[in-house]
């Protein structure tokens, strides 16, 4: 019996390269199971971890934001920390 298709709950900002993947992950689940479907995800974690954010937060997108502000939350690092950081970082008037 085929196992069910993961469901993309989120699409937003998602690449050609990031659908690629997302089916090829689908494809894993469906046709070998969830054992398949760690394998798969492992590799691509391995070969590009900004991808596999993204995938993964196409997948599950409000847990992918709750583990980052738990991560965020053990280094001290509150949201106005991050917006600070960003403001910094896109200031015209940063070091040159």
């Amino acid at each position: 019996m085929a196992n069910e298709p993961l469901e993309v709950v989120d699409p937003s900002g998602l690449t050609d390269a990031d659908w690629a993947e997302i089916n090829a992950l689908q494809r894993a689940y469906t046709e070998h199971g969830a054992k398949a479907l760690n394998r798969a995800l492992a590799d691509l974690r391995e070969r590009d971890l900004i991808r596999y954010a993204r995938v993964i937060g196409a997948f599950f997108p409000n847990e992918l934001r709750e583990m980052i502000r738990d991560e965020m939350a053990n280094m001290g690092l509150d949201e106005a920390d991050l917006r600070e950081m960003l403001r910094k970082l896109e200031s015209p008037a940063r070091d040159q």
